[in-house]
């Protein structure tokens, strides 16, 4: 596989229509410093922007065929590895992760960029950061379309106090990844297995106890709350697994977890959005096979997303779709994708 560090890169202007998007090498790779890091992005297209922004344990990549599609219909698309991730950098403190970090990244791209408003697609993860810069940056976001997790308003009570309420004496992963060392070795220790087991388990083509189990018994591995199928289902090839399996074997889960060990962190530094919503024109994409929305706690937030984004103009979840919703259902997602982008874009061709 050809080292994308050292890539050259490809005229922005040319369409992508035909390319092998799997092929992660057809893509035109670019590195910013941003924000006192160095971060890596796929640019591609011409026309307003779209920032795609991956969630774990993802990169960039999981949005491969919305960058074709995207780009192809006039729009200037932009995907960047989130620090911590990919061909990003990975700063060594816990506190370089939280979300003012996080919204200083996608504020030094946009400058990096020479951009000045961008539609804003957030995944798991990434929603998270495309919501806190929706929120403290609408002059540079002017909407927003988040992914396969409804996000709630900051909370009265801090989030861990809050996860483990939930759990009732069970192990909820956002709990698990705030321990130092173990997780970040046991999702190390296999990194094929670690990922195709999870890519497989939240999403819709597992079933019954193949599925994840949201929550698991203190003192077993997390592991055991995935499956790892015997042959993996066609949307996501051989080719597709041995890219993520082979980023995250060089650069290892600790950056990504990161992102979650600063959940409280995040909160003590938001007091000031109490009440706060986003107004953006805004939309969401959820799978309705999607594990994570299963427990009542969180299909409620599903149901409430109308009051935290008053701009909403459509929430779906998509038959038979789980968790990995724009590689899952390609068709799908790029048509509400696009059709989104025309109403709240000016599109240049």
């Amino acid at each position: 596989m050809m080292d994308l560090s050292t890539a050259m890169q490809i005229d922005r202007q040319r369409t992508l229509p035909q390319v092998d998007a799997d092929d992660p090498g057809v893509f035109n790779h670019c590195f910013a410093e941003v924000n006192g890091i160095r971060m890596h992005y796929v640019d591609e297209g011409q026309g307003p922007i779209v920032i795609l922004l991956h969630g774990f344990p993802y990169l960039w990549y999981m949005w491969r065929r919305q960058i074709v599609a995207l780009a192809a219909a006039g729009y200037r698309v932009v995907a960047p590895d989130l620090r911590g991730y990919g061909q990003t950098e990975r700063p060594d403190a816990i506190e370089a992760y939280d979300l003012s970090q996080q919204v200083g990244d996608m504020v030094g791209l946009m400058a990096a960029l020479g951009e000045t408003s961008a539609v804003i697609v957030g995944h798991d993860v990434g929603a998270s950061v495309a919501q806190s810069a929706a929120m403290l940056r609408p002059d540079l976001f002017c909407s927003i379309v988040i992914l396969n997790t409804p996000l709630t308003p900051r909370g009265r009570i801090r989030p861990t106090i809050g996860l483990r309420e939930m759990a009732k004496g069970r192990m909820y992963h956002h709990l698990y990844f705030l321990e130092l060392g173990n997780p970040d070795r046991e999702l190390a220790g296999d990194p094929r297995k670690t990922l195709r087991s999870i890519y497989y388990s939240v999403s819709g083509s597992a079933i019954g106890t193949d599925r994840w189990r949201v929550f698991f018994a203190h003192g077993d591995s997390i592991l055991n709350a995935f499956t790892d199928p015997k042959e993996f289902p066609s949307w996501l090839s051989s080719q597709a697994i041995d890219y993520y399996v082979d980023e995250y074997t060089r650069t290892g889960f600790t950056g990504a977890l990161n992102h979650y060990r600063c959940r409280d962190r995040n909160w003590e530094i938001t007091s000031f959005l109490d009440g706060a919503v986003i107004r953006q024109p805004s939309m969401f994409i959820g799978g309705a096979a999607d594990p994570s929305l299963e427990p009542i706690e969180f299909r409620g937030r599903y149901d409430q997303l109308d009051a935290y984004l008053p701009g909403l103009q459509k929430k779906v979840l998509l038959p038979g779709v789980g968790h990995s919703a724009a590689e899952e259902s390609v068709g799908q997602v790029n048509e509400l994708l696009l059709g989104f982008l025309k109403r709240n874009c000016l599109v240049s061709r």
